[in-house]
């Protein structure tokens, strides 16, 4: 595996060690992590990450990993480009099965067409071999709930003036028609 493809915060897990009793994990970004992540996610800084999973044995050969993901995060403010802090706090929910299960397919109806439940949980992510990698499922939930457009408290944005000289104004096609009169 060459460098670019080592995840930012990885966290492997054996899926061979999981069992039915959900087992507890807490993980926490360094410094170096955080570095990386700063620059996966293109913030300015990335002042803490830490997780709180329940991790089991979801079906025979599934996992189940469920929880919670914070971090604290400094970006540029989009409309005065000042350092705005952001707190995340997102659920993590997420069901792993090896890549050859039949429950990693989505079932379908005898016409063949797909069902797909909008309510109902979202497709199994699949695993190869035997380990899934839960570091990066945190990092991937965390990142979804970046603001994609920080602001810090009170800027708005000022309205654009297009231009201030009335002879700029385009002339008005109907403008001929003003002095027409109905006989």
């Amino acid at each position: 595996m060459n460098h670019d493809e080592k995840p930012a915060f990885s966290y492997p897990v054996k899926v061979a060690n999981i069992s039915a009793n959900a087992v507890t994990v807490h993980l926490e970004a360094n410094e170096a992590e955080r570095v990386l992540l700063r620059d996966q996610w293109n913030v300015s800084e990335v002042l803490s990450l830490t997780s709180d999973l329940q991790i089991a044995r979801w079906k025979k050969d599934g996992v189940k990993i469920k929880g919670h993901v914070k971090a604290k995060i400094v970006q540029a403010c989009v409309v005065t480009l000042d350092p705005v802090e952001a707190e995340i706090d997102e659920p993590v929910e997420a069901i792993f099965v090896p890549e050859n299960s039949r429950l990693a397919r989505i079932a379908a109806t005898d016409s063949g067409e797909m069902i797909l439940d909008p309510e109902g949980p979202d497709l199994p992510d699949t695993f190869t071999g035997d380990t899934i990698d839960v570091g990066l499922t945190v990092t991937e939930y965390a990142a979804l709930a970046i603001d994609p457009y920080p602001r810090k408290a009170g800027a708005t944005f000022e309205e654009r003036v297009e231009s201030s000289q009335k002879d700029d104004v385009r002339p008005n096609p109907f403008a001929v028609l003003k002095d027409w009169k109905k006989d």
